[in-house]
Parts: structure tokens; sequence; C-alpha cells
């Protein structure tokens, strides 16, 4: 159903996914305005993870959970219709009260953990379990499941990279906008909207100008990370099967 008043969409994914993507589709809507990692300033701090450009990301960003959280439930900014905003699941540190969550309409973008993995090594050879995202994903998808009585939305990226058009579609449809073609190609560049990060992560999303068309990813995950790989897969595997296509 297509509702016409204010909606804020929270979408949750773990890193090395197609979530920025995700966002150019949903940022070149006129009706739209797209936050890029709200939480991030925060997990920096809190956490003392070493990312690139952290003290940088802190300084300019918001520390404060509570200050964010109002940010994301306040009015939408300028005057726009859609608040999508992108969401990394191992931002919202358990500290984080989930209450706010009932004020978004929530969707989840999965990938397969094994394409995850042999990605994100590729930037840091040695992730922690916390890092990739896929417990902290379960445990979001978990708390809004059951505070809504229903199953929320999910994509999973390599459905939306063979089909964006199709996905999209059922997508808008699951979170009650109407569907807008503006969404399957975009400007290349960067974007005010961008995090500060952007230098760092988005090069390839940076060039690109479209949803790229799946390519299998064919490497093996590293042998040290085998039992942190069947771990994320539990998690993948059980959202996996609600997934919309």
């Amino acid at each position: 159903m297509v509702h016409d008043e204010p909606i804020r969409i929270a979408m949750w994914s773990g890193p090395r996914n197609i979530s920025t993507a995700m966002m150019r589709a949903w940022g070149n809507r006129s009706d739209t305005f797209v936050v890029d990692e709200p939480f991030y300033a925060y997990y920096l701090e809190t956490s003392g993870k070493e990312h690139p450009g952290a003290d940088t990301v802190i300084a300019a960003g918001e520390i404060e959970w509570q200050k964010v959280v109002a940010q994301l439930t306040g009015p939408i900014p300028n005057g726009k219709r859609i608040f999508f905003q992108k969401h990394m699941t191992h931002h919202l540190l358990p500290e984080v009260d989930r209450r706010w969550l009932g004020a978004m309409t929530n969707c989840f973008l999965i990938r397969d953990p094994r394409e995850v993995i042999v990605s994100y090594v590729k930037k840091r050879e040695d992730p922690a379990l916390e890092d990739l995202g896929f417990v902290q994903q379960a445990e979001i998808f978990d708390f809004v499941r059951t505070r809504a009585e229903s199953i929320p939305p999910i994509v999973d990226a390599k459905d939306v990279l063979k089909n964006p058009e199709r996905m999209l579609r059922l997508l808008c449809d699951a979170v009650g906008v109407e569907f807008n073609e503006s969404m399957l190609s975009w400007p290349p560049g960067l974007r005010e909207t961008d995090g500060l990060w952007a230098k760092y992560w988005y090069g390839e999303v940076a060039r690109s100008t479209s949803f790229q068309p799946y390519r299998p990813r064919h490497a093996k995950v590293p042998a040290h990370l085998g039992k942190i790989h069947e771990r994320c897969r539990e998690c993948y595997e059980r959202l996996y099967e609600y997934r919309l296509h």
C-alpha cells in the first residue's frame, strides 16, 4: 500500500555490501533526503576502532547517540517526504536504546557472507565477528519483527544486482512508496550527503551511474576466518529465507 504521509526508511546493512549504491538510488529521487551512516562518528568514538580518517569523522560528526536518534526521528530535512537512512548494523552498539526503531520503516539489505569477507579483507585483513555486522543484523531484525509483529522487508544484494528494477519495485511496494524510474541510474561522482569517509571507501560507487551487473566472486574465505564465516552464515541464512524475490 502506498502512503502520502512522510516516511522514514531505515535500511540496515553490514559493510562491503551495495548499501552506498542503494543510497544513490534513493538519493536520486526528488522526494527523498538521504543520510549516510549517521551513527558512524559515535561508533568510532565509543569503540575506539581504527578506521581510515576516524579522527576527522569523529571531529565532524555527532558522537552522542541520543542526538543522532533525535535527528533521525525529527523533521525530514529540506522539506522532503521520504527520509532514507543508510545504516551499518555494527554501528548500533548495545547501549543504544532500540525503541526509536518503532518510528522507522525498517528494511534489511543482506549479502552472502563469503562475498562480504572476501571483499572486507582487502581493506582490513583480520576482522572480528562484530566488524562484519551479521550478528547485529539478526538482532535488529528480531527486535523489529517482534515489535511490529510482522516480517520487515529484506533484499539480497545478489538479487538486486541481477534485476535492479524488479527488486526496487518490490522494495518500494513493501515499504509503501511508489517506485520511481529515477532510482535506476544516477550521475557519477560524490555527493554532499556522502560521509567524510567517502574518499576512502566509495571509489567504485563514485564512478558508477547505476547498479553494476552481478559478478560471481570465486575467492575463498581465509582459513583463519572459518569459524567467523560459519557464524555469519547462520545469521544470513535466517534472514535470507524471508527475502523479497
